[in-house]
């Protein structure tokens, strides 16, 4: 069942945010690149107070976790970002599977 994620970072700005992308190889403005397996869907940006929120679906927690642990550390650190996130909020933070997920109609 598809896994929810949500990611808060302080501190984490665009120049960042596109460094960490360019080290895992992807290209956020013609979105090529190589994506992970099991990446449903990614979305992120600034939030009012100017906390970075990145939010994605996973196809599973394991592609999530795997993803996690092979390349997005390594990523994190090679584009500045020292501080922890504020998460993962997610199914490991009580909230049900995407696959329940329901949005307006």
């Amino acid at each position: 069942m598809a896994e929810a994620l949500i990611l808060e970072f302080a501190g984490l700005g665009e120049a960042e945010y596109a460094a960490v992308n360019k080290h895992l190889g992807i290209d956020m403005q013609t979105g090529q690149g190589d994506w992970p397996a099991g990446l449903l869907s990614h979305a992120a940006g600034t939030a009012e107070e100017g906390t970075f929120i990145v939010a994605e679906v996973w196809s599973s927690r394991a592609d999530q976790d795997a993803f996690m642990s092979s390349r997005l550390g390594a990523a994190l650190e090679a584009g500045g970002v020292t501080a922890p996130p504020r998460g993962p909020l997610g199914a490991a933070a009580g909230l049900p599977p995407a696959g329940r997920l329901t949005g307006p109609a």
